[in-house]
């Protein structure tokens, strides 16, 4: 199944790259895409364990699916995986 989700905090290619990143490492996650203009996050999944996990992997590094809370602590998580991924890349 195609899932497109909308996420906050997403800012640049370096949060792009951790999420890419982060989300692959899923086997059963693939073709895994991510538009920053629209701070969305495409990607195949087989069940609905695999999205939750996706959910709670993009809570976990501080971009909350729309309409979750979006706390400090999340952009604070988001700024430290946006320089991880800038490293990284």
């Amino acid at each position: 199944m195609k899932k497109e989700l909308t996420i906050q905090n997403l800012k640049c290619g370096g949060c792009a790259h951790t999420i890419k990143t982060k989300v692959s490492e899923l086997n059963t996650i693939n073709n895994v895409e991510i538009n920053i203009e629209n701070s969305t996050v495409t990607f195949d999944y087989k069940t609905e364990e695999d999205l939750n996990f996706i959910v709670g992997k993009l809570f976990s590094l501080g971009y909350p699916v729309e309409g979750d809370k979006n706390s400090i602590v999340s952009k604070a998580k988001s700024l430290v995986s946006c320089a991880t991924g800038k490293i990284l890349k």
